[in-house]
């Protein structure tokens, strides 16, 4: 029968009793799989791991610093792999940077999970952060109900270039020969 349209005899179940066959097109039936299989790829989010270095003698302000950082990679979607680096005999203090990795941990709570807890990898250790479904979802909203944003901050003449106005001196009668 197969023969006769020009199709092709695939078995579907050789295990079955009997074993089950269909007639089709066994050319066009893998390559619609081979379609699907790339549509379903190009779907998918490619998750990164954004690292963010540290070392014990990082102070504070600079941890406030690389915490915005990371929760903005957290909102993106990426994970965040923390890192504290010792060098010489820093090694002999690992609860400095455990204490740190725990506090960054605390302050980006809200809006991550811890996926790994703090891990000793020869002179560094790493804590690995993964974004929490709820921050993702309350970002989305957030974004759609954000009013757009108007130029309606702007001083002086409104048909002025930007980074020309005449009310400010350029600092160049400093340079300039009398």
């Amino acid at each position: 029968m197969a023969e006769e349209r020009g199709l092709d005899l695939v078995e579907v179940a050789p295990n079955a009793v009997p074993p089950v066959c269909r007639i089709m097109d066994y050319g066009r039936f893998r390559y619609e799989q081979t379609k699907k299989e790339r549509e379903a790829r190009k779907n998918q989010k490619q998750i990164e791991i954004k690292e963010v270095r540290l070392k014990p003698k990082t102070d504070d302000h600079d941890l406030d610093v690389k915490s915005k950082s990371a929760r903005k990679f957290l909102l993106a979607g990426d994970k965040v792999k923390f890192t504290v680096r010792f060098r010489g005999r820093e090694i002999f203090h690992p609860d400095i940077g455990m204490a740190m990795l725990e506090q960054l941990a605390e302050e980006l709570r809200d809006i991550s999970t811890i996926e790994q807890r703090p891990l000793m990898e020869g002179r560094s250790l790493s804590l690995l952060l993964a974004p929490s479904g709820k921050a993702r979802q309350a970002v989305a909203r957030a974004e759609r109900t954000v009013p757009a944003r108007t130029d309606a901050g702007t001083r002086g003449d409104e048909t002025a270039e930007p980074g020309q106005n005449d009310d400010e001196d350029d600092g160049d009668a400093e340079n300039e020969n009398p």
